[in-house]
């Protein structure tokens, strides 16, 4: 009986020394995906840059066609693949989820504070019934230029659920600390020859400047 004791003894120690383990790695493994996260949310600089690749006249609608480019930056500042969208007019919005958070304790020891985090999640030209529009993100998923890995880990993927529940329901959003959770759509008259570059603000918002591209690129076709 006292061998049977003791082996049930050893068997709960082993047990409960195996069970702390394993939360002591997932303790781990959670907050590097955190620190790695906000690594990422803490963007004041260029997020995407634009550029009109393409004017052309539909003569069966009788429209002027544009065709933008649209290069997205990660937070790494490296580009993503570009993406190019044509409407039939060439003022174009981009709507976007911005959140900016204020004391926010996402878990011990890790704070953003007045910071802006967004997803871009589509760009569109309002023309009333003709309104055009394309999903850059879809709703759910984690954005391309925040995703820490190649394989999206199951933990990063339920925090950014909760990214999209917050930017979409503030109320939701002010109980857990978000300052300020929003749509924005900055937008602007996209015409050939210049460069538009979005940039993203840590106590703010978004924002579209423009500037002539360099004589020399004029009738030049660039390669690569």
């Amino acid at each position: 009986m006292k061998t049977l004791r003791a082996f049930l003894s050893m068997a709960v120690i082993i047990l409960l020394a195996f069970g702390g383990y394993h939360l002591y790695q997932k303790y781990v493994h959670e907050n590097r995906i955190l620190k790695q996260m906000i690594e990422r949310l803490q963007a004041d600089s260029r997020i995407a840059e634009v550029l009109v690749t393409g004017v052309n006249f539909d003569e069966k609608t009788e429209k002027t066609l544009t065709t933008i480019k649209f290069l997205e930056y990660d937070a790494d500042q490296q580009p993503l693949e570009p993406r190019y969208y044509t409407f039939s007019g060439n003022i174009i919005q981009f709507q976007s989820l911005v959140i900016r958070f204020d004391d926010l304790h996402i878990r011990e020891g890790h704070k953003l504070k007045g910071r802006s985090a967004y997803i871009f999640w589509k760009v569109f030209m309002l023309d009333g019934e003709n309104t055009q529009e394309f999903e850059i993100t879809p709703m759910n998923e984690v954005p391309a230029g925040y995703r820490i890995a190649e394989t999206i880990d199951p933990y990063e993927e339920s925090l950014w659920k909760n990214f999209w529940s917050y930017a979409l329901d503030p109320q939701k959003a002010k109980k857990i600390g978000v300052k300020n959770a929003q749509i924005e759509a900055p937008g602007t008259m996209f015409i050939p020859g210049h460069l538009y570059v979005i940039n993203i603000e840590h106590d703010g918002g978004m924002r579209i400047d423009s500037s002539p591209l360099s004589p020399i690129l004029r009738g030049e076709r660039i390669i690569g």
